[in-house]
């Protein structure tokens, strides 16, 4: 089965990176490597759980396709402890997360959960879709998501998809 946003179920959909600035992010995307429109939403306040403990992180996001390649760009504008900081303290600011969107959550996070990965977030998407990151900087270089594919997410990212095919490099930052 494939999302209508062009990737398979249990599949890659997105590369995340963690910027410093994600204004300033897009428009080097959309100058270097011709990556756009970009869709920005927030800034905005989680309601998470960061390693077990209750967590909210002020969040501004952008994503973006470039074929059926996702990109997202993540700033966290305030300094509570979150995965996002982590990142940041552990290498510095770029590569995040790799992420796999599913229809059977509960599956995907208990496979990952029986490999040995410790769940270091849990939230929920405006959309109502359950999102998981699961530590895996050792073997993956980076975190990997675990997104649900409802039909409200899913027409997000088809909407963001959609914007891509064709694309002729106008309009490059769009809102949610």
């Amino acid at each position: 089965m494939r999302f209508d946003f062009g990737q398979p179920a249990d599949g890659l959909i997105q590369f995340a990176y963690v910027v410093a600035d994600l204004e300033a992010s897009v428009a080097e995307w959309t100058s270097i490597a011709n990556v756009g429109p970009w869709f920005l939403r927030g800034p905005f306040w989680t309601n998470a759980r960061y390693r077990g403990r209750p967590s909210s992180n002020h969040l501004y996001v952008g994503q973006a396709y470039s074929g059926n390649t996702m990109l997202e760009l993540i700033q966290q504008l305030d300094d509570s402890p979150s995965v996002y900081r982590e990142v940041v303290e552990q290498r510095g600011y770029g590569f995040h997360h790799t992420g796999i969107g599913t229809l059977d959550y509960e599956g995907q996070v208990a496979r990952h959960e029986s490999q040995g990965f410790e769940t270091a977030y849990e939230s929920t998407l405006p959309t109502g879709a359950r999102l998981s990151y699961f530590d895996t900087g050792r073997p993956l270089g980076g975190m990997l998501e675990i997104v649900e594919i409802t039909p409200a997410q899913e027409a997000v990212y088809s909407n963001v998809y959609r914007a891509a095919q064709g694309w002729d490099g106008s309009a490059p930052i769009r809102k949610h």
